[in-house]
């Protein structure tokens, strides 16, 4: 691309793990390193760093801080890493760089190895300055390990302070304390990241955008509620980008505003500039507020076809008294409204989102959150626990609701003045377990007949069975899966067996496993006896099955 051409190629790594380095080969990279105390003035060396929870997820933040960079962009260098590689091989491949200054972004998802590779990395090479970023480091920011082994913490938006720390450090000028409050700054003094998005994210990786920042909603449980309102980036800009990267073949672009379709001139402005571009690859993500969607929003919607929309839309809880605790503001009626009308009118995937835990929950509360919203048709239910982010205004609620949180990452709830650990446990496994049957789509056939009115208690049901049954809520195989759900409907709903039966005949074919469906164990093994020795039972049922 010719935007690109005044930038060397950026580097994007994944590391894969291997099992044949050794601290003494990571050693021996940094020998050279060493033998330099002092940054060249000419030619630093700037490595921005961070560790996703997936390859196919991309750093926004480290794409921002390259795009600022000015005059040092030219000796920087990007290199991404997956959470699940070694720390040892991270750093290994960090010193092949020879850096002078490593940043690392810090995010809830990574804080834990990220502090193994900044201790490793400074006791092979302590003169490496390190700068740390990221939402988990600009809270809270001195009493956490990370931090009493990094050189330097910017704490809220680095865009453009990491430039100037950079240019402090390599000019032997550097600030005199180690945490560094970064002040907001207008988004049109901020260099866009998005020309350094490589062929190689363009064609295999999530692509995230934002047309706006902020978020003018005060939800507690959100670090967003520290915003003072939501702040739009120059449109004209933005969308000139979007035709640079869809010009280069992007397909897949998930927006990370937290209210989307807060205005609604620029929605409807952005979302006819995709459809007007219209591909069958094409894909668009957003987060929706649930209860403003007015009409002409929703007759530009409904002309998106189908696999080119997904919507993420924060419920997180019906219950007023619970709304109210967490300062937020929500029409349910609305909100309810909205999400059928979704379902009905549009091809939109709807992934909706509950959280459980919050001060005031109970059991019998999140349970008619859950069933009011499974009546709503989402294609999903994400069931989060609430976890305590540095920072949030939800630990203003810690003694009055007696919250107790996981000291260790990911911070999340463990029992609340009205939730016992053990019920805390249950809904842990509800949602794993919901993850792998309502939400992976594999049983859209079988679930529904299996659901009742009552969907929480029947799947609350099902889930204990397979829990007693099988004491795993990970690493169960998919065909062991369609066992369970069948065995578990013929002990609990023994009236629907048959039918259900049926359904899931439908489901297995979808999934095109290699094994055959009359192969499956679908009855209790106390039945299965008696079932074989009656061979013209047998054969009903497999006919039934067909």
């Amino acid at each position: 691309m010719a935007e690109q051409q005044n930038h060397p190629e950026l580097t994007v790594t994944q590391i894969l793990l291997t099992q044949d380095n050794t601290l003494d080969s990571v050693k021996a990279e940094s020998v050279t390193h060493q033998s330099s105390q002092k940054i060249d003035k000419i030619s630093p060396k700037i490595v921005l760093a961070t560790l996703n929870a997936r390859y196919f997820h991309t750093s926004f933040g480290l794409r921002y801080l390259y795009a600022n960079l000015n005059e040092l962009q030219e000796f920087c260098e990007i290199k991404e890493f997956i959470i699940q590689t070694r720390a040892l091989d991270i750093v290994e491949q960090i010193l092949a760089s020879k850096p002078d200054i490593v940043g690392f972004g810090v995010y809830i998802w990574n804080i834990v190895e990220t502090t193994d590779v900044v201790n490793l990395l400074k006791v092979i090479a302590p003169e490496i300055k390190v700068v740390l970023g990221g939402p988990e480091v600009s809270y809270e920011t001195e009493q956490q390990a990370i931090v009493a082994c990094a050189d330097y913490v910017l704490t809220g938006p680095a865009d453009i302070s990491f430039y100037q720390l950079c240019k402090d450090i390599i000019n032997e000028t550097p600030p005199d304390k180690k945490v560094l409050n970064s002040k907001p700054v207008p988004l049109e003094d901020i260099a866009l990241p998005y020309e350094y998005y490589t062929d190689e994210d363009l064609k295999h990786r999530l692509l995230y955008v934002e047309a706006s920042r902020g978020c003018p909603f005060k939800c507690e449980f959100c670090l967003s509620s520290l915003d003072k309102s939501s702040t739009p980036f120059e449109l004209t800009s933005f969308l000139e980008q979007m035709e640079i990267l869809y010009q280069r073949g992007a397909r897949n672009f998930k927006f990370i505003d937290r209210t989307f379709n807060l205005n609604i001139k620029t929605t409807m402005q952005i979302m006819q500039f995709f459809l007007d571009r219209m591909t069958d690859d094409l894909y668009l993500h957003f987060e929706v507020v649930p209860d403003h969607l007015p009409r002409k929003l929703k007759e530009l919607l409904a002309q998106f076809p189908e696999g080119s929309l997904q919507f993420e839309i924060g419920i997180q809880t019906f219950n007023l008294e619970v709304q109210a605790n967490i300062s937020r503001k929500q029409n349910n009626a609305k909100s309810k409204e909205n999400l059928l009308w979704l379902r009905d009118n549009t091809s939109a995937h709807i992934h909706a989102d509950l959280i459980f835990g919050l001060p005031g929950e109970t059991f019998d509360t999140f349970k008619d959150s859950f069933n009011q919203l499974y009546h709503c048709r989402p294609h999903e239910i994400q069931m989060g626990i609430l976890k305590r982010l540095k920072g949030s205004p939800i630990i203003r609620h810690t003694e009055a609701f007696d919250l107790r949180f996981n000291p260790l990452p990911p911070f999340n709830i463990l029992s609340t003045d009205r939730v016992s650990f053990t019920t805390m446990q249950r809904i842990n496994r509800f949602a794993r377990y919901w993850d792998m049957i309502g939400n992976s789509g594999r049983f859209k056939y079988a679930l529904p007949h299996i659901l009742s009115d009552k969907p929480f208690d029947d799947f609350m049901a099902i889930t204990e069975w397979i829990f007693n049954k099988t004491g795993q809520i990970h690493k169960i195989s998919l065909k062991k899966l369609f066992e369970l759900i069948s065995q578990s409907v013929e002990a609990l709903f023994p009236e629907k067996h048959q039918l259900v039966i049926a359904k899931i005949e439908l489901d297995y074919e979808a999934t095109k496993l290699k094994s055959l469906f009359n192969g499956l164990n679908l009855y209790a093994a106390e039945q299965k006896e008696s079932i074989t020795k009656n061979k013209s039972l047998k054969r009903q049922q497999q006919h039934m099955s067909r």
